[in-house]
């Protein structure tokens, strides 16, 4: 028998990574690739930018998934 709270939709999103990333198409601009976790399933991306500017729009898409998450539970 599977407990529900260790499945991966009952865990919480969370940024597991960011780091510095060569620019698409070999710009010259700063990028970084993050990678968002929940549980086992994992959602990678790159977005252009300072560090901070790009963990700053990280943390608020965890957020918002997060939000999404919990709105989605049965009553």
């Amino acid at each position: 028998m599977i407990k529900l709270d260790t499945l991966s939709i009952e865990q919480p999103f969370r940024v597991d990574e960011i780091v510095r990333a060569p620019a698409p198409d070999g710009g010259d601009s700063m990028w970084h690739r993050y990678v968002i976790s929940q549980g086992a399933n994992t959602i990678a991306g790159l977005r252009a930018g300072k560090h901070v500017d790009v963990l700053s729009q990280v943390e608020a898409m965890v957020e918002r998934l997060n939000q999404r998450r919990m709105g989605k539970r049965p009553r």
